[in-house]
């Protein structure tokens, strides 16, 4: 039996970068769900949809990845899910207050990416 990839939700506002990461997070062998809207980021957050690790890009105009975060972990469904924050700003300690479970600074190391998901992809539940 083949197993179903992983499942990453993907909120960038910078389409360009968006393409490239998922390109790169595909080639891994991960399904990646993109979205650039911030009213879409907060329903697929609220929504009930599984996605197995949620991406936030901090840097949005209007809704920043840490409130996003924040409004996962309110969510039952969200707060066992990994987060990882990406920010052009060095955030990390309010990244971690917000219950990210890891922080990478922009333009981040794709490699770096990579073995940041998978680490907590196959850490246990």
């Amino acid at each position: 039996m083949i197993a179903k990839p992983a499942v990453i939700l993907y909120v960038e506002h910078n389409k360009m970068l968006l393409e490239t990461v998922r390109d790169v997070l595909e080639f891994a062998g991960w399904y990646v769900k993109p979205c650039t809207s911030e009213g879409y980021a907060v329903a697929y957050v609220e929504s009930q949809q599984h996605f197995d690790l949620l991406l936030f890009d901090h840097d949005f105009p209007n809704l920043s990845g840490l409130k996003l975060t924040e409004r996962a972990r309110r969510r039952p469904n969200r707060r066992r899910t990994p987060v990882v924050l990406i920010s052009l700003e060095d955030i990390s300690e309010e990244a971690r207050g917000a219950g990210a479970d890891a922080f990478l600074r922009k333009p981040n190391n794709l490699i770096e990416l990579v073995e940041t998901i998978r680490r907590l992809l196959d850490a246990p539940a």
